[in-house]
């Protein structure tokens, strides 16, 4: 399963003048406002040594998903390399795999991929207080405080990576920076801020008809087993067929197309972040 969120950088189309030559680009990245702090964590990594967030307070960071079977995150590989080894004074890149594998797999990859940051297994419940990890590779990345201001799922262009850290260390980037609120994109937790959701049409509602959709869609839980809200679900899955359908259900019932029928509504699961 692999979700795409919103392209954290836009590199704006270079248009080419008569004389040949391209004009200005500019660069956007995009940092939350009123950043979360990372979830802490204590792990051991496979080379035995400590991996914590609390060991790289006063770094950037980057906290990258991934797995040896995983295609993109192994292409990714050399380019976090390059950016370790070139801000390796205020960069930690903490590689945490998803293998179910024994950790002579990974260090297999680790040796044979010249791996220089740390990388250690992530459980279960850790991907967990991470909003859970639809897709690989996914990377967090921290500010210098252990706050999250970035998540990105997929392959991505090793630029953003390095604008990002760049930003954050306070050195000079060719790009605008613009903040934005965290609705559910970095933490499923915030889901009840959005005002839109995935798959989801709210146009046909009034504004106080969409207030009252959209308090329902976090305060019914998703049937489908992910033990998310349906407004969690739609963000964090939007492949899924019973959020989809129900939310559509949910719009209808409070539109008046259709009349609401007496059912028994799942209650919403304690708030994932």
């Amino acid at each position: 399963m692999c979700l795409l969120l919103a392209v954290a950088i836009a590199w704006s189309a270079a248009a080419c003048s008569a004389s040949g030559k391209s004009q200005d680009t500019q660069n956007v990245i995009r940092f939350v406002r009123n950043p979360d702090a990372a979830p802490e964590f204590q792990l051991t990594g496979v080379d035995g040594k400590a991996v914590s967030l609390a060991g790289a307070r006063g770094k950037v960071v980057l906290l990258n998903f991934w797995a040896t079977w995983c295609g993109p995150c192994r292409a990714e590989i050399p380019d976090l390399i390059a950016l370790q080894e070139k801000y390796k004074e205020r960069l930690q890149i903490i590689g945490l795999t998803v293998d179910e594998d024994d950790s002579e797999v990974i260090k297999q990859a680790i040796a044979t991929t010249g791996i220089n940051y740390a990388v250690a297994m992530a459980p279960a419940e850790l991907r967990m207080k991470y909003g859970g990890i639809a897709a690989l590779p996914t990377s967090f990345v921290l500010d210098t405080e252990g706050r999250v201001v970035q998540k990105h799922e997929g392959l991505r262009d090793p630029r953003l990576y390095e604008m990002e850290i760049r930003a954050l260390m306070g050195l000079p980037i060719d790009a605008r920076v613009e903040t934005f609120d965290d609705t559910g994109q970095i933490f499923l937790a915030h889901a009840n801020r959005a005002s839109e959701l995935p798959g989801v049409d709210l146009s046909k509602l009034n504004p106080e008809q969409k207030q009252v959709a959209l308090h329902q869609f976090n305060a019914e839980g998703c049937t489908c087993g992910c033990q998310f809200t349906l407004a969690q679900c739609r963000i964090y899955d939007r492949n899924c067929a019973i959020s989809k359908a129900r939310t559509a259900e949910i719009v209808d019932e409070t539109s008046g197309v259709v009349k609401r029928k007496p059912t028994d509504i799942a209650p919403a699961k304690p708030p994932q972040n």
